[in-house]
């Protein structure tokens, strides 16, 4: 065995030295057939010619072939032979001798600007490209060649091929180190200005972006963003006369590109150019191949194509070329045969883009599988006129091409497609039987609808109650009697068993009578309503549970509310707290079937000072009211024992944890008044902060570190402190109040500042303007207010 694997691996070897070498040779051959095709010598002579050239330049021969194929004049043109030349390949100083790297010789002196060792990796590079192109097969695959030799050389990037259009502007032909989306937005660029590709086009010169700063102005750079890429090379590709491909080199490096990179990157397009000449010249020749294939598809009869697949820059086919057509193929506007030729399919048969038909194509140009699709309609045009048609495609791969040929149904198949998709889609299927004969016949369609195999054929019409469920026979052997004595037209419901399921199906049948009104036939049709039947219990047990849970929510809703008001009583007028008058707020949210846990307490503790909580629990219903209330209760019992207000927090934080919801989180903000100091120490878990108004100004007091209750098991509370004048005000509040559903919180806030502001008043009851001002259209959320103001005089 391990004799025989390196038997194959020598093979192999052999194999792969072999085919580089036919490959090599290909390439070397129409170098030499262009030299002789412009000179007039002979084989050898164009062959020595090459050779000398190569030592001369210090390249390889494969070099010296790809140089020679990109800088002959187009074929077809001759050079006029100069005086004194009278021998053969006298001509050959007509073809020009690029330098390059290469072209210092070994033991001469390199200019001073250049290392060495920098010039011994360029000669190698384009060695190796000289070999790589010969195995080169698209632009795509160019790109990707070329970006892989550049990348350690010059610090490349990316690279981008593009090609000029007839018509002005790019188009991308390949490209590697970018991404599909943005080789897609390039793909075709406008004759516009300020772009480097067409400037160096234009100048057959090149492009150097080496000042990202400058180049940002004066040049539309790709990227995304042009950041990327901070230094680039735009280099014209000459081909004989003209440059039809520029090369683009993206660096994400900045600064200059060195002498020695710039020589370089100029003797890669010289390679390039001599393999891009060879690829248009396949193109050609591909060409040619669909304009022999004409005469063929002019005598087959029927509507026939010959497709050449498009592939854009990624190498996926985005259109065919209709390169040969029948005299019966027409597309949606007319055009017949050879009017059709060099038209792009999509611009022909514009509506099978992206469908079934497009991507069984597809796929048989990939696999080889033939493809035939299911029938499909098309609209076609017919002595003028629009009319719709239905066809049969089938594909079959040729070479890299696709023959394509169609079928077109006439009125009879168009008929019956339609009759079985009526049938199909409206899940029924027809019945005729023979009164006089006996005999029945069903479509298909019918079969399937009463679990019945074709096999058994179709039930006599007298038999066809016993194929319903017992209870249901006797109402369809009735209609039946009827139908036949009396020709009573039926339509009649019945279930019958198909496996484990039972059908819901729906029969409707009518006699047809002879000359002496005796009935001879019955032409009926069976549905299936399964599926309907199946919706309509869906729904109405949808209904009861809709009911049933309306009642539940509502029972919640009203025990909820109950209980809300049970915990939190409001006064109703201001009440005198330490010295202060202090007005109260709740309003309900006005949409939706749950209450919230909004609370808050206003009450004077023994030492005759004040306590004020406001508080929002997360979410609704009995669980959101029962944690209010237990925080409601707690916080007050702990500050009337002493506790401190972030310890007080602290613990409330603890107690949420361990609740029967350990997942609940609330909002809370505790203030404390001392009347003899007119000083208001407060701090907050997550709550938004209260609202000052002072001599007409209107201020939000600085929160102090708190995290919201439930967050986390060790949260930081901090207090803060607020001297209170002679005439303040202070609200606090819930985020009912400032939150909408489509804005930030700061707007919010800045509405509630702006209508207390415009609302400031001392008498009692001039909350009731500012909550209106602020709470414009519907509520989502309940909101809870406590208003407190200082006198500002003696009481």
């Amino acid at each position: 065995m391990v004799a025989l694997a390196k038997v194959v691996a020598r093979q192999r070897a052999e194999m792969d030295r072999l085919r580089d070498q036919t490959a090599t040779s290909a390439v070397m051959e129409r170098a030499k057939g262009a030299v002789m095709a412009l000179t007039g010598c002979t084989p050898d002579a164009a062959g020595a010619e090459l050779l000398q050239r190569a030592k001369a330049g210090n390249r390889t021969l494969l070099e010296e072939c790809w140089i020679t194929l990109g800088s002959l004049p187009p074929l077809g043109t001759t050079t006029e032979p100069r005086a004194g030349d009278d021998a053969p390949g006298a001509n050959l100083s007509a073809i020009p001798a690029p330098t390059s790297p290469r072209s210092v010789r070994p033991g001469s002196a390199a200019p001073a600007d250049r290392d060495t060792g920098d010039l011994n990796d360029g000669f190698t590079a384009l060695g190796r490209l000289g070999k790589a192109l010969v195995h080169v097969a698209t632009p795509q695959d160019l790109a990707g060649c070329l970006l892989e030799e550049l990348r350690a050389d010059v610090d490349a990037d990316a690279l981008l091929l593009f090609r000029s259009l007839r018509a002005g502007g790019l188009e991308l032909i390949g490209h590697a180190g970018i991404d599909a989306t943005l080789a897609a937005q390039w793909a075709r660029v406008p004759p516009l200005s300020g772009v480097a590709a067409l400037e160096a086009l234009r100048a057959r010169e090149p492009r150097w972006l080496e000042d990202f700063a400058t180049d940002r102005d004066r040049h539309l750079l790709i990227g995304n963003p042009p950041e990327r890429w901070l230094s680039r090379a735009w280099l014209p590709v000459p081909t004989g006369d003209d440059a039809e491909v520029c090369i683009g080199i993206l660096r994400a490096r900045s600064g200059p590109f060195s002498s020695q990179d710039r020589e370089l990157l100029q003797a890669f397009v010289r390679l390039c150019a001599g393999w891009l000449r060879s690829f248009g010249a396949r193109s050609e020749r591909s060409t040619a191949a669909a304009a022999a294939a004409q005469p063929v598809f002019d005598s087959l009869p029927g509507s026939a194509a010959l497709l050449t697949p498009l592939r854009g820059p990624s190498g996926e086919v985005e259109d065919f070329r209709i390169d040969a057509a029948t005299a019966q193929a027409v597309d949606v506007v007319g055009r017949t045969g050879r009017q059709l030729l060099g038209r792009r399919i999509l611009e022909c048969f514009p509506s099978l883009a992206d469908g079934a038909v497009w991507h069984g194509c597809l796929r048989a140009l990939t696999t080889g599988e033939p493809f035939e699709g299911e029938p499909f309609a098309y609209q076609e045009v017919v002595d003028g006129a629009a009319e719709l048609a239905t066809y049969t495609l089938h594909a079959a791969r040729l070479g890299g091409a696709l023959v394509v040929t169609w079928v077109r149904h006439d009125s009879s198949d168009r008929q019956e497609q339609r009759l079985a998709d009526v049938q199909r889609l409206g899940n029924l299927g027809w019945a005729n039987w023979n009164l006089v004969t006996g005999e029945g016949s069903w479509s298909s369609q019918t079969f399937l609808v009463m679990n019945r195999d074709p096999v058994l054929g179709p039930v006599r019409l007298a038999d066809l109650p016993g194929l319903a469920l017992p209870e249901d026979a006797p109402v369809l052997a009735h209609a039946v009697r009827e139908l036949v004595q009396s020709g009573c037209q039926f339509d009649v419901p019945f279930r019958i068993r198909a496996g484990d399921e039972v059908r819901h199906l729906r029969m409707v049948a009518e006699v047809v009578t002879d000359t002496e009104n005796e009935p001879v036939e019955v032409h009926g049709f069976v549905q299936d309503l399964t599926a309907q039947r199946s919706a309509e219990l869906a729904l109405v047990e949808s209904e009861q549970e809709i009911v049933t849970q309306h009642g539940v929510l509502h029972a919640e809703r009203t025990l909820a509310a109950r209980l809300q008001h049970a915990l939190l009583p409001l006064p109703t007028r201001p009440v005198r707290l330490a010295g202060l008058r202090v007005e109260v707020a709740y309003l309900p949210a006005q949409s939706g079937i749950h209450v919230s846990g909004d609370w808050f307490s206003a009450i004077e503790l023994p030492d005759g000072d004040a306590l004020f909580v406001v508080g929002d629990v997360a979410g609704h219903g009995i669980d959101a009211v029962a944690t209010m209330a237990q925080l409601r209760f707690t916080a007050k019992g702990m500050v009337i024992t002493g506790s401190s207000l972030t310890g007080a927090l602290a613990r409330l934080n603890t107690l949420l944890l361990h609740s029967r919801d350990s997942h609940g989180t609330a909002t809370m903000v505790l203030a404390r008044y001392d009347p003899g100091e007119r000083c208001l120490v407060w701090a907050q878990a997550g709550h938004p902060p209260p609202l000052l108004v002072r001599g007409g100004q209107v201020r939000y007091l600085d929160r102090p570190l708190g995290m919201l209750l439930g967050a986390c098991s060790d949260p930081d509370f901090q207090e803060a402190r607020c001297v209170l004048e002679p005439g303040d005000r202070v609200l606090f509040y819930t985020d009912g109040l400032v939150e909408r559903p489509s804005e930030g919180i700061d707007l919010g806030l800045d509405r509630l500042a702006a209508a207390v502001a415009a609302h400031h008043a001392d008498e009692p009851g001039s909350l009731a303007p500012v909550l209106a001002s602020v709470l414009e259209g519907e509520r989502r959320d309940d909101v809870c207010v406590v208003d407190i103001r200082v006198s500002s005089g003696p009481e």
